[in-house]
């Protein structure tokens, strides 16, 4: 259960901000850009976050959930689940968002893509340092 609070709290949050960072990039935002500037970035993150949530939320406990299987495949250590985690998460938001706007190409593709793999890669890191239980330690009979 906490590793679905982790996805739940963290994805939506970290995935709204890298979006709202991507789209102004796209659109031109950084061209000039001064300590102003900057400011109203992080007022118009504030202002959307419930829209982060609203949005975000379904997508990012999807995404915990292949972290919760991939986490009861023995063979699969922690390490290459978090790579497998971010791979999904790049894919699935790099197709949802990828083709938003005029342009198109790797650039986009990648930047896009990152906004799912950040989030994912992040909280499936910490659902493996807080949320796993670890393993019983055999008891030794004398």
């Amino acid at each position: 259960m906490k590793r679905y609070v982790i996805f739940a709290a963290i994805g939506p949050f970290i995935g709204g901000f890298l979006l709202l960072l991507a789209t102004t990039y796209q659109s031109g935002y950084w061209t000039e850009t001064n300590g102003g500037e900057v400011a109203k970035l992080f007022v118009v993150f504030g202002k959307s976050l419930t829209y982060s949530y609203l949005f975000g939320i379904v997508p990012s406990l999807m995404i915990g959930a292949v972290d919760d299987i991939l986490m009861h495949i023995r063979r699969i250590g922690p390490t290459l689940r978090m790579l497998l985690v971010g791979a999904v998460g790049f894919l699935a938001a790099a197709f949802m968002y990828g083709s938003r706007g005029a342009e198109s190409g790797a650039l986009q593709f990648v930047m896009y893509g990152l906004v799912g793999f950040v989030p994912s890669v992040l909280s499936s890191w910490l659902s493996h340092r807080y949320a796993e239980m670890p393993a019983p330690v055999p008891q030794t009979s004398h």
